[in-house]
Formats: structure tokens, C-alpha cells, sequence
């Protein structure tokens, strides 16, 4: 993947949203499959800042990111309108994969955490990744 260039100085990235009627159910509450979405929208924006642009990565390498396990503790729950933040950090990096630990949070307060294992794919086979990419976690 020579000529992409990574941006794993990253440690950290930082997502804000907001909470809408459609993320909830009827009392209001956050609705658990909606916290898939709001960690789905940290990863991506993640990613976008470490400066890779998933479709030319994949139009022009052939290579893409799935979610292979997600390990996920809703601790509090989201209400209607609050304003949180999905926050997503690098921890682990492996052959074909990578673990990203992220939280979500209100505030000071944390509501849920995750740890997602991305797998790296082309061709629909696991494919190492690139150095550069590797080079920029630094050890694992």
C-alpha cells in the first residue's frame, strides 16, 4: 500500500453526538442496538483521522476493515437529547487485525465500553497488514 499515508500519531480520537428520538425506545432510554451505531460512527471517524479513506483504500488496493467481535458493557444508560462522545483508541495490533478499545460518554461520565477486534480483509481472506500501518502502533 505504498503511497497512503497513515496517521497512527493518533492515540485517541473523539466523536461528539447527540441522542435522537429514533435512537431510543418508547421511555426514552438509548435502545442497546443503537450504541452499535454510535461506536460504528467513532471507528469510522477514527479511521477518516488517521488519514484513511476507506473506499479509495478499497477501490485502490482491495483491501477493507470489518468488525469481526465486539465486546460491549453498557454501564448507564443515554437518554433523549443528551450530547455524548465515542471516544477510540488503538490498544492492540495483530497480523491481520487490530483491537480498538472505546467509551462512550456524557460528560465526565461513563456510560459504555467497548473492545472491537477489526479484521483486515482483501479479497475476503485476512491480509497482513501494511507496514507503514504497523509501523505507526509501534510494538504490540
Amino acid at each position: 500500500m505504498a503511497g497512503w499515508d497513515w496517521n497512527f500519531e493518533l492515540t485517541q480520537h473523539s466523536f461528539p453526538l447527540r441522542v435522537y428520538y429514533e435512537d431510543t425506545d418508547f421511555s426514552g432510554v438509548v435502545y442497546h442496538a443503537s450504541y452499535l451505531r454510535f461506536l460504528e460512527r467513532g471507528r469510522t471517524e477514527f479511521i477518516r483521522a488517521c488519514g484513511i479513506d476507506q473506499q479509495k483504500l478499497h477501490r485502490e488496493t482491495g483491501v477493507y476493515f470489518v468488525v469481526r467481535r465486539m465486546e460491549i458493557d453498557w454501564i448507564k444508560p443515554a437518554l433523549m437529547d443528551d450530547e455524548l462522545v465515542v471516544e477510540t483508541a488503538p490498544a492492540t495490533l495483530r497480523g491481520a487485525s487490530m483491537i480498538l478499545s472505546q467509551r462512550i460518554l456524557r460528560g465526565d461520565e461513563v456510560l459504555t465500553t467497548a473492545e472491537v477486534v477489526v479484521a483486515i480483509l482483501k479479497d475476503g481472506r485476512p491480509t497482513r497488514l501494511p507496514d507503514s500501518f504497523r509501523a505507526a502502533f509501534g510494538p504490540s
